[in-house]
């Protein structure tokens, strides 16, 4: 397993657009399946890897708020889009556009989490990355965990409405925008 104390380089990977990183993870966030795009791009070996919680890959830079939407979509058992950057075992560090969605069994229950994840177009990114600094700053400026969360994602929120939008829009807004 990657050592917790990985320093981002600032070095940027990419994958190829017809590729996709797919992940399994159970109702933990326990890896229990990574394909070889995902391997290759995190630097991971498949026992790296599986076992081993989701949140290996990430990156300081990501803000809680997002973390926050995506858990409370998935206990909802609803799916979502997001822009996000992962730190690789070897600090470089890699965008992609997810898609996460509830695995559910034969009865319905939840029985893990399926992510697909697509290369970003470089405009988007730069969107995401603008509003996750801001977010990112407003974590900062809070000593304790929660009030960090609390903040950002008040802050988030806050922006969401000024535009009159929810997230899943502000994603399908950078995504089409940029794909024109």
């Amino acid at each position: 397993m990657r050592a917790p104390t990985v320093v981002p380089t600032g070095v940027e990977r990419t994958f190829d657009e017809d590729e996709i990183i797919v992940t399994k993870t159970d109702t933990k966030g326990v890896l229990t399946y990574a394909n070889k795009v995902f391997l290759r791009v995190s630097a991971l070996s498949e026992a790296q890897a599986i076992g081993q919680p989701h949140s290996l890959i990430r990156h300081p830079e990501m803000p809680r708020a997002v973390f926050k939407l995506l858990w409370d979509s998935l206990k909802a058992r609803q799916e979502l889009f997001a822009y996000v950057v992962n730190l690789a075992a070897d600090g470089a560090h890699y965008w992609v556009l997810a898609h996460v969605t509830p695995s559910l069994d034969a009865h319905g229950q939840v029985v893990g989490y399926h992510s697909s994840r697509r290369k970003p177009e470089r405009a988007a990114v730069s969107a995401a990355q603008d509003l996750y600094g801001r977010l990112r700053a407003e974590e900062r400026r809070h000593t304790g965990a929660k009030e960090a969360l609390d903040a950002s994602w008040a802050m988030l929120q806050a922006m969401l409405d000024d535009q009159g939008q929810t997230y899943d829009q502000f994603v399908w807004d950078l995504t089409n925008a940029s794909a024109m």
